[in-house]
């Protein structure tokens, strides 16, 4: 039997030793949840690729694409780690969390007032009148996500992930509702921008619904330098990761324009906001049962094996089926007229896949408090990302996506091998499990794409779509017979067991 797999008993057994299964149950609630609640926007968000994509234009989405690379530099000087902190902290007094709200709430009014005045230049540098607009209606979801940084922190340290999925559900889709009526009225990029901010709102008054606790003033009593230290370098880290990660929309908006930007952004949103909406919220489960079992590392060790092989069957093999179809899955989801995104949306769907496999090991690097050595992590595989980028660009837009593909696929070994170096991990349990999802998902997409290819010019684009998953389906059908994959397939069984066992 495959040595991360999680019992449905009521405890693990790891030789004679006997661990408690409470974190195992909690984690797999919270990642049922969390799923559940991901599923649904998920749902939410290709129905706004949908019907947005025909009611507005690529010029709209290239103007918020290129807003949106600022307000999301903003962010992450908003947050300031301050979210992380507090779920890692081993203690955390009431003081201390009102100390932080106050933080977060100062950071978020700094802030919008620092991108409404930069509005100005940056409009007047990109050539883009529309840009101003756009930049200073969004400067407002700095303080509104500021207030809510703090409610969302104490849900995730509380492990209440039940309500922290209604929340975002409830705000993925009044968000989406308010979206399409402003789209319909003829709002072209505001109706983008509204959605923005009506996002924050729903989410911040159901988070504080939830929370149900008034901070109090800011009191220099409860101490927290600790916190802010911590903070700080997750956000040195974030904003090294941030600047790498924007490099590519900023290439393509200045040597191709915004409507290459807009085909970009939207092969781009296809598969990575789907997986973002994924991993960010398995984050608000992981880190929480992480840092609680941060002192017992065989347990935390077998967490994340188990962690690796769930997001790497569950999201991985999805990911490269639409690798494997991503001609009939574009003329589906965008219309004939977005058929050039089929090829950037194929090498997303393989970075995506690449980057979740080593996803994990950013949840040991923050539950284990190594922040510090993150960041150090962090300097080499952002230059990675922006040697393959640039290489990348010298071969136009479709280069660029394949240097963001590139660029995962040698920095996930290494990041394996650095933090080995600095805990325990288990090495080899990694690799070979990562071995077996790239295996499974490959032969997989191999297969949709050779019936998908057939069935399209014969019999249109939903058939080509139906053959290319039964032609999946029965290559995974066949590859389960090997005892290592059906290992494996035990482990997911047995958490997705976890996850229904309403006991303890």
């Amino acid at each position: 039997m495959n040595c991360c797999a999680l019992s449905s008993r009521t405890s693990y057994r790891h030789g004679d030793r006997v661990v408690s299964t409470g974190l195992a149950r909690s984690a797999a609630r919270g990642a049922l949840y969390t799923m559940a609640a991901q599923a649904a926007r998920i749902v939410l968000q290709l129905l706004s690729v949908v019907v947005l994509a025909r009611l507005l234009t690529p010029h709209d989405y290239g103007l918020l694409a290129v807003a949106l690379v600022v307000i999301g530099l903003g962010e992450i000087f908003r947050d300031f780690g301050l979210t992380s902190a507090s779920v890692q902290a081993p203690e955390l007094s009431d003081g201390q969390r009102d100390n932080l709200f106050w933080v977060n709430t100062a950071l978020g009014t700094i802030l919008a007032g620092i991108v409404f005045v930069a509005a100005w230049p940056i409009a007047l540098v990109s050539g883009q009148d529309d840009l101003l607009h756009i930049m200073q209606g969004l400067a407002v979801v700095f303080v509104i996500n500021g207030l809510a940084t703090q409610y969302r922190a104490q849900l995730m340290r509380s492990l209440r992930f039940m309500s922290l999925a209604v929340a975002d559900v409830l705000a993925a889709a009044l968000s989406l509702v308010v979206a399409i009526v402003a789209a319909m009225l003829g709002a072209g990029y505001w109706a983008l921008v509204l959605q923005q901010i009506a996002s924050a709102l729903v989410l911040l008054t159901a988070l504080a619904w939830f929370g149900r606790w008034r901070p109090s003033w800011y009191s220099r009593r409860h101490q927290i330098g600790a916190l802010l230290r911590f903070g700080w370098h997750l956000v040195a880290t974030n904003l090294i990761t941030y600047a790498a990660s924007q490099l590519d929309t900023v290439l393509v908006a200045a040597r191709f324009g915004p409507a290459s930007l807009g085909l970009y952004n939207r092969a781009y949103q296809l598969v990575m906001t789907p997986l973002n909406q994924i991993r960010s919220p398995l984050t608000n489960v992981a880190l929480p049962v992480f840092s609680r079992a941060q002192d017992d590392t065989e347990q935390s060790n077998r967490f994340v094996i188990a962690g690796q092989l769930a997001l790497g069957y569950c999201i991985g093999v999805p990911l490269l089926l639409v690798c494997g179809m991503a001609d009939p899955i574009v003329a589906i989801m965008l219309g004939p007229q977005w058929s050039e995104a089929a090829s950037p949306l194929r090498l997303f769907a393989v970075a995506g896949t690449l980057t979740t496999l080593s996803f994990v090991g950013y949840w040991v690097y923050v539950s284990r408090g190594l922040s510090r050595n993150l960041l150090h992590y962090s300097l080499v595989s952002t230059a990675i990302r922006v040697g393959c980028i640039i290489g990348g660009s010298f071969f136009g837009m479709v280069g660029i996506a394949a240097g963001f593909a590139l660029a995962p696929a040698i920095a996930w070994p290494l990041s394996i091998f650095w933090l080995s170096r600095l805990t325990v991990l288990p090495v080899r349990a990694l690799y070979g499990g990562a071995m077996r999802v790239l295996l499974v998902s490959g032969c997989a997409a191999a297969a949709s794409w050779a019936a998908s290819t057939i069935v399209m010019p014969v019999a249109g684009d939903w058939l080509a779509v139906g053959a290319g998953l039964l032609a999946a389906s029965a290559v995974v059908a066949g590859l389960s017979f090997i005892p290592r994959l059906r290992g494996d397939a035990v482990t997911l069984w047995r958490f997705g067991r976890l996850m229904l066992d309403r006991k303890g």
